[in-house]
């Protein structure tokens, strides 16, 4: 496994590849590994012949007041965890490498699916994650890309932008890998304090609670109302609790698939999860 720092030397790791025509699959991540990342590389491996996986922890989709000091930097933890499942190439850039020394004066706005859910509390963020995406894009030129399905206001966004500016790849979303009290994994859960972490598993046992009474026909506003009440009487503080259909549309009424979304707080530390809800008439 090589580790590249500069876009130069990824370029040229990459060379051989593209030459002999190789698929080449690509993981963004910002690090500070754990299964669930470790998954989308175990699905990268399997359907392409080199995997790429970047490490880079993207100031620009920081807000004010969110933890871009503090986020934890573990190169060579991450490092060894990627050898052991078969990435072929680790790229992790300084900022100054992605972003250079000059103004960017360039940006890149998904409208509509960003208006509300994480892009409410978190203005810009979005666009943060859209820009270094597109600059990773254009850097590995992966025929895939991996992402998980956690993060699935992202997903929607990234598969968005993909379509509109034609980037020539496909964005493959792959299932939350959760911890098994279900609490869904994610580099955040090492924020919690030991007491917490045994109330965070409550979101997923929520949503699951959830699916059941939308089976039983219970009124989805009802239900919604229900997570929110079960989250705050465990000592959540609720964010948001929404119901989407599989596009990130508003839907009033269960007649059709949805997806739940949860975002709420415990202490600090800010938790999301999501579940999608089959219909069948």
């Amino acid at each position: 496994m090589k580790t590249e720092t500069t876009i130069q030397g990824l370029t040229a790791s990459l060379s051989p590849a593209r030459s002999s025509r190789k698929i080449i699959g690509f993981v963004p991540t910002m690090g500070n590994l754990h299964e669930g990342h470790l998954n989308l590389v175990r699905e990268a491996r399997r359907l392409c012949d080199v995997v790429v996986v970047s490490i880079f922890v993207n100031p620009i989709q920081f807000g004010p007041n969110e933890d871009f000091e503090n986020y934890p930097r573990t190169l060579e933890h991450d490092s060894h965890l990627l050898a052991e499942v078969g990435c072929d190439i680790v790229f992790a850039p300084s900022v100054e490498q992605m972003y250079g020394h000059k103004p960017r004066l360039t940006n890149i706005s998904v409208s509509d699916i960003t208006n509300d859910l994480c892009g409410l509390q978190r203005p810009g963020h979005f666009d943060g994650v859209a820009v270094v995406v597109t600059k990773l894009f254009n850097m590995v030129q992966p025929n895939f890309a991996f992402f998980g399905q956690k993060d699935y206001q992202q997903l929607a966004v990234i598969r968005q932008f993909v379509r509109d500016l034609n980037i020539p790849l496909e964005v493959i979303g792959v299932p939350i890998t959760r911890a098994t009290d279900g609490l869904a994994l994610s580099s955040r859960n090492g924020y919690l304090t030991e007491e917490q972490r045994k109330t965070a598993p409550i979101i997923f046992q929520s949503l699951k609670e959830a699916e059941q009474q939308l089976k039983q026909a219970v009124n989805l506003a009802e239900v919604l109302e229900n997570i929110k009440q079960t989250l705050t009487q465990a000592g959540f503080i609720v964010d948001y609790v929404e119901a989407r259909t599989l596009d990130l549309e508003k839907i009033e009424v269960f007649n059709q698939d949805v997806v739940l979304f949860v975002a709420a707080k415990l202490g600090t530390t800010r938790l999301i999860d999501n579940l999608q809800v089959k219909y069948t008439a």
